[in-house]
């Protein structure tokens, strides 16, 4: 696999295509900092983090609305690629749907939403976009 964090997005993309309540993926570093800000943002529900073996899981259980069946996460992005990386400044970080969505942010001090960066004026690889 040369890009764990696009195996990591299409596996909620089809989860959640699928109607899946629950979803284990392979567990990596960065994987784990990505589903922290999607439950401090509300897009899922919950997570669990197992170790077994070398690398572990990660459970998460995916978000949806109650009455109409919605899911929480309309759209995953991949912004920056392998082949591609795409960087931006503190001034330059994007505003996803005029900021009713989210993008995440590998910076020097973690991973973080564009909003988050923004306030501690640090920029960084522009991982993905939610909404």
């Amino acid at each position: 696999m040369t890009d764990p964090i696009a195996d990591y997005l299409t596996r909620l993309r089809n989860a959640i295509k699928a109607k899946h309540r629950v979803i284990e993926i392979p567990a990596s570093k960065v994987k784990k900092e990505i589903t922290k800000v999607l439950h401090e943002k509300g897009y899922i529900l919950n997570y669990k983090f197992e170790d077994d073996g070398v690398q572990g899981k990660i459970k998460i259980a995916l978000k949806y609305n109650s009455r109409t069946k919605e899911p929480a996460i309309l759209k995953l992005q991949r912004i920056s690629k392998p082949g591609l990386r795409k960087y931006a400044g503190a001034e330059e970080l994007p505003r996803v749907l005029n900021g009713l969505g989210i993008a995440i942010i590998s910076t020097s001090r973690g991973i973080m939403t564009d909003k988050e960066a923004r306030t501690q004026h640090i920029g960084g690889e522009i991982l993905c976009h939610v909404y």
